[in-house]
This record gives structure tokens, sequence and C-alpha cells, in this order.
């Protein structure tokens, strides 16, 4: 499935729901998270609906690479330089909330005292 209607990162991509983004080509769409854990929280979402990591297979190899890739250049943009964390959730057990694959990377002052 390349979209689905009732997805809310879905509907942020279409440019249903607004969103503060930092970032966005064909295949990806980076903003600022609603509720961020630390002075920096971006969210990196491709905009191929894949509900989880369960569903990756190989084809999506260079599209997690060019994520996770792009995590470290927004975090030199937004002015993180000590460090930053990266995280995927994946199923309920994992802490997902949105079943959309998205990664959060998360940066400044101890941004992982929180979970």
């Amino acid at each position: 499935m390349t979209h689905d209607p009732n997805c809310i990162f879905c509907k942020i991509i279409e440019g249903k729901i607004p969103s503060r983004k930092v970032y966005e080509d064909d295949e990806i769409l980076a903003f600022h998270d609603i509720h961020p854990w630390a002075p920096v929280h971006v969210l990196i979402v491709p905009k191929l609906h894949i509900p989880s990591m369960v569903e990756l297979n190989d084809e999506h190899a260079p599209l997690m690479g060019r994520m996770t890739v792009l995590a470290t250049k927004l975090m030199r943009e937004l002015g993180v330089s000590n460090g930053f964390r990266t995280i995927v959730n994946t199923g309920a057990d994992g802490g997902q909330e949105v079943y959309h694959l998205h990664l959060h990377a998360i940066g400044g002052p101890r941004p992982w005292a929180k979970g």
C-alpha cells in the first residue's frame, strides 16, 4: 500500500494536516515532533506507507539508508553538536504509536532522559 487514508502521517505528507517541515524530497518528509522529548526532535518519515519495520524487505534498504544519513545531516543543520539519538519503535511491544514507519532523531541536553 502506498497510502493509507486513515494514517495521520499520510495526511501530513499530503498536506491535509500542517507540520513544521525541516526536509522534503520525493521519498522522505521530515518534520518537528509535536510532543518533543528534547530541544530538537524530528520525525523522518518515508512517503511510502510502510506500517512498521516488520514490513521492510531488501528493496527498502536504500530508503532506510537515506533516512539514517538524513538524521545526521538534520541534527547538524539544527545545531545539535553534542550527540543525538535515533529511534525506530516497532510494534506495540516496541512502543510504536503511529503505524507508519518513522525514525525519531532527538538531540540536545540528555534527550533520552524521558525514556
